[in-house]
Order: C-alpha cells, then sequence, then structure tokens
C-alpha cells in the first residue's frame, strides 16, 4: 500500500489530509481595512438619512395636525396646553438661573430649548404653535373645520398655557424668597428687572416702543414655529430634537418676545418686588406680543410653507421647448 504524500523542502505540494486555514471575521475585517476598503456602517447609521421628511410631506403633517387641534377633545386641550407652559416656564426659569450664575446669556440661550424640546416630544402645544397649524386646516378646507373651531382652540390654548406658567411662576418665587420670608435671591432680582424693563422701558418710548414690542413678537414666533414644523422634518429623535434646537436658541438669544414665556416671566416679576402693575404688563407686552406672535408664525412659516409645498404652482415651461411648439407653425 503507497504511503501518503509527504511535503519536502521547497516542494509546493502538502498533505492533502491536513484541514483548510480557517480565517476569522476579524481577521478578514482587519485585512480588508488595510487594503483600503471600509468596513460596513451599523444599521443605525445606515437608516439615519431616511429620517428625513421632504418639505411637501411634512407641509401635509401641518395640515394634518391643525385639523386634530381643532377637533380635539377640551379636556386633552388644557391638560396639554397646561404642561406646555409650565414646562417651558421651568426652562426659562433654568436658563435664567444659568445666566445669572454664569454671567454669559448665551450660555442660557444654548441651554433653555431643553424645555421645548421635551414638550413637543411629549404631544403638548403652546399657543405659538397652534398660531401656526390650525388655521392651515381651515385654508386647506378640511371638512367640519371652521374659524369657530381655530378661536376656541387658540383660546383654550391660551388659558391652559398662563395657568401652566403661573403655577410654575409662583412655585418658583417660593422658591427665590424662602417661602416670601426674605428678599429674592439674585435669580429672583433679575427676574424682577426683566419685568420692569420690558414693560416701563417699552412705555417710555411711546408708539416706537410699542411699534418695537410687536416686531420683537413677529420675529419671536418666525424661529418658534419654525421649531414646531422643525419637529415634523424627522422621523428620528435626534433629527427631531436638533431641527428644533436651532431656532429656539435664535429666539432666546436675540431677546424676541415671547407670549407663554413671558406668562411665567411678569407674573413672577411682579412677585418678586418688580416696579410694575398688572396693567402694564398686559398693555405693554403680553397683548401686543400675542398679536405679533400670530402674524410672525402664521405669515412667514403657516402661509409660506402652505403656499408653496402644499398649493405648489405649475411647472413652467422651458422656452427651447416652447420655441419648438412654435417651428412646425411658423415653417407653414
Amino acid at each position: 500500500m503507497p504511503s501518503p504524500a509527504r511535503c519536502t523542502t521547497g516542494s509546493s505540494t502538502c498533505n492533502p489530509a491536513r484541514p483548510p486555514r480557517r480565517i476569522s471575521a476579524a481577521s478578514s475585517a482587519s485585512r480588508s481595512s488595510s487594503r483600503g476598503a471600509r468596513p460596513p456602517r451599523p444599521a443605525a447609521l445606515r437608516s439615519f438619512p431616511m429620517s428625513y421628511v421632504t418639505p411637501q410631506d411634512f407641509t401635509r403633517k401641518m395640515i394634518d395636525a391643525g385639523e386634530a387641534k381643532v377637533f380635539m377633545a377640551t379636556r386633552d386641550t388644557l391638560i396639554r396646553a397646561f404642561m406646555a407652559g409650565a414646562i417651558l416656564a421651568l426652562a426659562a426659569a433654568f436658563a435664567v438661573t444659568v445666566t445669572v450664575q454664569t454671567g454669559q446669556p448665551l450660555v442660557g440661550a444654548i441651554l433653555f430649548p431643553v424645555g421645548f424640546c421635551l414638550l413637543y416630544l411629549m404631544g403638548f402645544d403652546l399657543l405659538t404653535g397652534v398660531f401656526t397649524l390650525a388655521p392651515l386646516a381651515l385654508l386647506d378646507r378640511r371638512p367640519g373645520v371652521t374659524m369657530g373651531g381655530v378661536l376656541r382652540n387658540w383660546t383654550l390654548v391660551f388659558f391652559g398655557n398662563f395657568a401652566g406658567a403661573l403655577m410654575v411662576a409662583v412655585m418658583m418665587a417660593i422658591i427665590f424668597t424662602f417661602g416670601f420670608t426674605e428678599a429674592p435671591n439674585a435669580v429672583g432680582q433679575k427676574i424682577g428687572t426683566i419685568g420692569e424693563g420690558r414693560t416701563l422701558g417699552y412705555a417710555a418710548h411711546g408708539a416706537a416702543g410699542m411699534l418695537t414690542l410687536f416686531i420683537r413678537g413677529v420675529l419671536c414666533n418666525w424661529m418658534v414655529s419654525t421649531g414646531v414644523v422643525a419637529a415634523m422634518m424627522s422621523t428620528s429623535v435626534p433629527g427631531k430634537v436638533i431641527a428644533m434646537w436651532m431656532p429656539i436658541m435664535v429666539f432666546f438669544y436675540m431677546g424676541f418676545e415671547h407670549s407663554i414665556v413671558n406668562m411665567f416671566l411678569f407674573p413672577s416679576g411682579l412677585m418678586l418686588g418688580g416696579h410694575f402693575t398688572i396693567m402694564d404688563y398686559m398693555l405693554w407686552n403680553e397683548l401686543p406680543t400675542v398679536l405679533g406672535n400670530l402674524v410672525g408664525g402664521l405669515s412667514f412659516v403657516g402661509l409660506t410653507l402652505y403656499a408653496t409645498h402644499a398649493r405648489t404652482a405649475p411647472q413652467r415651461r422651458p422656452a427651447v421647448a416652447a420655441r419648438g411648439l412654435h417651428a412646425p407653425m411658423a415653417a407653414e
């Protein structure tokens, strides 16, 4: 019986009975990497770009959201508005505290959007948001949507936001003064001066002050409503948060007037010794700010997106194609 073949020095043949060499997956990946091949991306990263929602699609979501808010039950509308006002008020208190303790207003502006992002991820509603969304359902002629329904939604959200912000204002005033037993701390004093400057400061300039207040309200809800819409631009939580964060940071740092933030700052300012009255607050801040917020959100966000993405005009025909159609007629 012949003996099995053996490997010899300098020979290219080996024992065929020897098992094939196994190469691990890690070794294969490292060799591929050394040759310049890119390792595969994780599944989460491969799917992340697909979380973007196109303008046509998120504009349709805006209209659907507006319709849902018009038909929402009174109880649910008030609960969601109350919680939205309370959370945004806490975020405002947080931002003022950070600003006072660090001496850097930019730090407070960078951190303030945490409250806005949280309340919208939980499905709560701000007056500034429904100013933009609810009228779109009316413009789109959704069945059953009326101007009365839109006004009802705005009214309920206004009072719900006010109640939530006022509750937090009372709680923070208690914290800043140890239950009203001593003078406000540094943060409480700052809130009091904010209330004075943004009521009596406007009043000192008369009509020019009122115009400035109104424009600040317009610009505010241009940014805030952009943040509301930004939450619909992505299907992932990171995408929503990043998109919402940017315009909210801009509005807060620029000192624009937000009607719900002011529902916290001014009542708490009155409780903390601010030298202005409730009438000063309503006439020289809250009411003009609400009007400015309505104009800014609806004009620069809601109507513009609806006009160009939900009611897109027909595309123009190329000039070359148009001349080509008339060429045979000219030849004849």
